[in-house]
């Protein structure tokens, strides 16, 4: 029946209040977009997932604003830079209060508004806290306990369509834990076979990392399930024609080089809308995206003014239009996680430059990269000085104040053209465009910043000591300025 989902409908120019759409943002922990079958990865099979995308709008070039869970998340609910939230832009850093976010704003203009799985918005993975309390009817699926181990979180998910009341629009936040670590996949364990795996350059090809990524899929597809159910349940329910479904992760996967780090593997995300009466035919599109620009889309499609304080811009052009554009730049930063970092990145076409502001300092990724069988294969090649130079990073310290990649013919990031004898044009141009969008949000270096909660290398664990976080010496909160969007 899904697949009679593929043949397009009408574009529906507006949307009146008697029909206004049913919103459902399915998010993926800790995945790559490399790792997603559609996305280039046959080894994982996705095929639900693939599916969405068949019948959707697929975004090649979309991008988080911090490879990190909660300041990621933080950031696709208010519309915001991680930094314009200040302490939200570390993990477990809470949401400052006064900042609408997307489902109090259509709660407010009557939605049904429901969370389901893994929170994260601020302070704790399970449980909604702080602001976010005011934004949802139903809330608490996903409790501490219930993750505890890396159970997925989706279980309740068509439970909680089915209880829905009938005469409101809904919006669902279902985000699950697959695949944060530690790995349970329950019955799914085993589905990911030996030679599917593929093993990324930055990793040692060992039985351990081969066992390790094999886990990794196994949660994948699990999550993968899990959409086809929701999918399934709305097809029942006669609403998926009138339901817009956002698919996406809100950052890389637990590897070293990839989950807390500004390669594409941390931050670009594999985002997929289906939406039947908005997208004239199924497409992909190479339009630039961030995740702050999804809450204004969903506002306007739902016909709900968005707030001052949003500094993303609406994607509902390239929905209509695979080939438009509304944006020429991508920002994303890393703050601390776990340890302290605080690095800044800006595209545009095929450049990618990052800035550094603690060179001195490795970064060596999160507890849950840099402490796992994939890092102790690429620790012991470290230890017999067999490392390739993209194994190496993770241990590099000093670092380069500046990088610079051409994406068209280095993928990998690998070949920083910042340290080129004779560097691109692009690179000052680049240079230029972060240091605007750094004055003109607000975002600045923290004199007292957060120390490192994690020996590095021992593993052994601190108390947290929270410091000053990035913007708020500039009260980067109250700052609404999205900085460059388009190119002049």
């Amino acid at each position: 029946m899904f697949r009679l989902l593929l043949f397009f409908l009408p574009l529906v120019a507006t949307l009146g209040a008697a029909s206004r759409p049913n919103f459902i943002i399915i998010l993926g922990d800790d995945i790559s977009a490399a790792d997603i079958g559609c996305f280039g990865n046959a080894g994982v099979r996705t095929p639900n997932i693939d599916r969405l995308a068949a019948g959707g709008l697929a975004f090649d070039n979309a991008y988080v604003t911090a490879s990190s869970c909660s300041p990621s998340r933080c950031s696709l609910v208010t519309s915001r830079y991680p930094h314009n939230l200040e302490m939200a832009a570390e993990l477990h850093g809470a949401l400052p209060p006064g900042i609408p976010l997307l489902p109090q704003l259509l709660r407010e203009a009557g939605y049904y508004t429901l969370q389901s799985g893994k929170a994260h918005f601020g302070e704790t993975p399970g449980r909604v806290t702080g602001p976010a309390v005011a934004a949802f009817d139903v809330m608490g699926d996903g409790e501490l306990d219930e993750l505890a181990g890396g159970k997925s979180g989706a279980n309740r998910w068509v439970d909680r369509l089915r209880e829905r009341p009938r005469d409101r629009p809904f919006f669902m936040w279902f985000a699950a834990h697959d695949a944060h670590r530690v790995w349970d996949a329950e019955s799914f364990t085993g589905m990911a076979r030996s030679g599917d795996v593929q093993v990324p350059s930055e990793l040692a090809d060992t039985p351990e990392t081969r066992a390790d990524l094999a886990r990794y899929y196994d949660e994948i597809m699990r999550l993968d399930y899990y959409v086809g159910e929701v999918v399934r349940e709305l097809v029942h329910q006669k609403v998926l024609d009138n339901t817009v479904v956002v698919f996406l992760t809100d950052n890389g996967r637990p590897f070293p080089r990839a989950k807390t780090r500004l390669y594409d593997d941390g931050i670009k995300t594999p985002l997929i809308v289906h939406a039947p009466a908005v997208i004239p035919r199924p497409a992909r599109t190479a339009a630039f995206a961030s995740t702050i620009d999804l809450a204004p889309t969903l506002l306007e499609l739902a016909g709900v003014a968005r707030p001052a304080t949003f500094q993303g811009v609406s994607l509902l052009p390239v929905l209509r239009d695979p080939r438009a554009t509304v944006r020429d730049y991508v920002f994303a930063e890393q703050n601390w996680h776990n340890f302290a970092a605080h690095v800044r990145m800006v595209r545009q076409g095929n450049f990618v430059y990052m800035h550094n502001a603690w060179p001195e300092r490795p970064l060596p990724g999160a507890s849950d990269t840099y402490y796992t069988p994939s890092a102790e294969a690429v620790k012991a090649l470290r230890d017999t000085g067999r490392l390739n130079a993209l194994q190496a990073d993770v241990f590099l310290a000093p670092r380069p104040a500046e990088e610079f990649y051409d994406l068209s013919r280095d993928p990998r990031q690998q070949d920083n053209l910042a340290l080129a004898a004779d560097p691109p044009a692009a690179l000052s141009r680049l240079r230029a465009v972060l240091d605007r969008w750094t004055t003109e949000t607000g975002d600045t270096v923290p004199t007292r910043p957060t120390a490192d909660n994690i020996e590095l290398t021992t593993g052994k664990r601190s108390e947290l000591r929270r410091g000053e976080p990035p913007g708020a010496a500039a009260r980067a909160a109250q700052i609404n300025a999205p900085g460059p969007v388009r190119a002049r």
